[in-house]
This record gives structure tokens, sequence and C-alpha cells, in this order.
């Protein structure tokens, strides 16, 4: 695998959400926006105080990122910030070996890392993660986010209020909200690329994620990783293993690894490439 590389970053100044946003996503927020019950479970996500209720848990349970408390990580959160020109959120470690990284709030939104995903992350992967989630913040994400994390209890929420129609009504909002959720992730990912300016830190945290045995790391080859692509993807020959397809997908909250890691190196070479000579940075040494 590549070493962490020395780079001098470049900032993005004016900066739009729809300059990176993955036309998926767009579609996706716009079939969920039309779905019966999004409204209700919005005000329910409001009612009951979810977003305070989850942000007191954090601030109690969770070790905060500042500039004298794991500084180096606090300076990766300010040039991410830097260069989507995003206001800083606060950000937290959380003691779970499963890797995981997270946003939460809508007014007040937060970044959560699990020790597990700093562990198995170098300085480099570890920035693309944070950018990651600050791209989230960046792209609107953290309301629909919250109806998501909350959804088995509004859905009971609902029932109970509407003598059960409620409920019936929230499993389609159960799977256009994964649906969206999955989509918003390729979103994030773009901003993550955005911020390292290279799209290798990205490629590694995604074969981490895949099959990350920290004492295999220095044996992983991304040529390797890519071309198991052209595989999955000739799995798509007949109807019925585009069925199957489905299936495996529906209940996920993010796609496949391997396919993040597709649709960021397409991205890499158009997208990105594009957007970055639009600011004349494409030439300069990212």
């Amino acid at each position: 695998m590549a070493d962490t590389k020395k780079r001098k970053l470049r900032t993005l100044k004016g900066l739009t959400a729809d300059e990176f946003q993955h036309p998926s996503d767009v579609a996706a927020t716009e079939t969920l926006k039309k779905v019966p019950g999004l409204d209700k479970a919005i005000a329910k996500v409001m009612e009951y105080g979810l977003e305070r209720l989850y942000y007191l848990d954090n601030i109690a349970s969770n070790v905060r990122v500042t500039d004298k408390m794991f500084g180096r990580m606090h300076r990766k959160l300010q040039w991410g910030c830097k260069i989507l020109e995003v206001d800083e959120p606060e950000m937290y470690v959380r003691v779970d070996p499963v890797p995981n990284a997270y946003t939460y709030g809508h007014t007040k939104p937060f970044i959560v890392l699990t020790s597990g995903l700093v562990d198995m992350l170098d300085e480099e992967e570890l920035f693309f993660v944070i950018s990651h989630e600050l791209g989230h913040i960046k792209a609107g994400h953290v309301l629909y986010t919250i109806v998501a994390a909350n959804i088995a209890a509004i859905v009971a929420l609902l029932g109970q209020a509407t003598l059960g129609i409620g409920s019936l009504l929230a499993q389609g909002l159960v799977f256009a909200l994964l649906e969206w959720y999955r989509k918003a992730e390729l979103t994030a990912d773009r901003a993550g690329l955005l911020c390292t300016q290279d799209i290798d830190p990205g490629i590694r945290v995604f074969m981490k994620l895949s099959g990350g045995a920290s004492s295999l790391y220095e044996d992983m080859d991304r040529d390797e990783f890519l071309r198991q692509i052209g595989e999955y993807e000739d799995a798509d020959r007949s109807e019925l293993n585009r069925a199957y397809k489905l299936l495996l997908t529906l209940g996920r909250t993010h796609p496949y690894a391997i396919l993040r890691a597709k649709e960021l190196t397409e991205w890499n070479e158009g997208g990105y490439r594009e957007l970055m000579a639009r600011r004349g940075l494409l030439d300069e040494e990212v």
C-alpha cells in the first residue's frame, strides 16, 4: 500500500454542495420528499426532542476532540472545514471496537468516530473519513439522518397515534430512507476526495472496511481490490442476479465498500478533475 504523502492542500473558495452532489443522491432525495409520512416523521423527531437527547448522551459518554485533546485529529477537522467552507462542528471519539463514523444533529451537528475506526486508519485515511462526515453537513443530509437513526421508534409512535395505519405507511418510508442513505454516502465520499485531494486514502479506507485485518494492511493492493468490481458487475447478466443484488442491498444503510471505491474512482477521473480545473488547481501540486 502507498505511504502517506506530504501535499499542499488547496481550499475551494465558494464551493457549493451541488458541485459535488452525486446524481443518485439528488434523485433519492427528491423521491424521499414525496413519500407519505416523511413530514410526520420529522415532526416526531422535533416533538420528542430526539436530537437534544442524542447530544446529551454523546457529550456525557464520549471524549470531545479539541486543540488540546487529540490535537492532530482536531487539525484535520479544521482543514476539512476550511476546504469545504463548513462551520466547525463538535467532534468526539467513542470507545467502540466496531469501525464506524457518523454525523448527527440538525440544528447543532456533531461528528462521532469510534475507537475501532481510529485504530484502523492512518493519518490521511482518517482525514478522508472526517471530511466525508463534513460532506454530510455541507450537503444538508443531517435532518434526514436523524429520521433514519430513529425510524424504528418513529414507526412505533406513528402506529400508536393512528391505530396501526401510520405504521404501515412508515414501512415505505423506511425503504425510501435507506435508499437515500446509501446514495448520500456517495456524495459524502466525494467531499472526502475534495479534502484529501488524492484518491488513494479513500480507496485504502474502503479496502480496510472490506477486509480490515491489521496484520494484512501492508499486503493490500488497490488494483486487485478494484478488479473485484468487474466480477460483481458480471453478475448482472441475468434478471435473477439483479433481483438478488436488490435484496442484498435493500436493508443496508451503506453501499458495499467496493462499489463506493468504483464510484469515487470514476468521479476522480471526471467530475473531480473538472471541478479542480475550473478553479485552476488541476495542475497544482495537490
